[in-house]
């Protein structure tokens, strides 16, 4: 088996504890999944923690990075290979990721900023458009 490197941001890591310690309900009223994509460069297995919400059968989470000027990792991992795996509860199950196009996007992020307000915060503090990406099973 192939090892799974986890976030190597400590608060990120402590979440993706928690969530395996609660059966993938570490924030009760959040929807939490775990996604692990493969290193662009390195090739290793990464996972890290993201709020989701549904859109009919798909997943949907943003590449916030807390409302940095960059791109958070897993997206750009997810750019270069779209085959991830994904836990949510305690369910694991292979899915496709791609960004969502313009059209889709406006509906989206309003989905996911009534999830997490937050985020309108990180739109605001970032000069980069939030991505929005959908995570499909199979």
């Amino acid at each position: 088996m192939t090892e799974v490197h986890d976030s190597p941001h400590a608060w990120v890591a402590e979440h993706i504890r928690r969530f395996e310690e609660t059966g993938g309900r570490p924030r009760p009223g959040v929807n939490d999944l775990l996604p692990t994509t493969r290193g662009r460069r390195t090739g290793n297995l990464r996972r890290t923690a993201l709020v989701y919400e549904r859109d009919g059968d798909r997943y949907v989470v943003a590449a916030s990075n807390r409302g940095a000027d960059r791109h958070p990792a897993w997206y750009l991992n997810l750019l270069a290979d779209p085959a991830v795996v994904v836990q949510v509860g305690r369910q694991t199950f292979a899915a496709r990721a791609r960004p969502a196009t313009a059209v889709e996007r406006p509906h989206l992020w309003r989905l996911m900023v009534s999830a997490m307000p937050e985020y309108a915060a990180y739109e605001e503090r970032t000069t980069r458009e939030i991505p929005v990406v959908l995570l499909t099973r199979g």
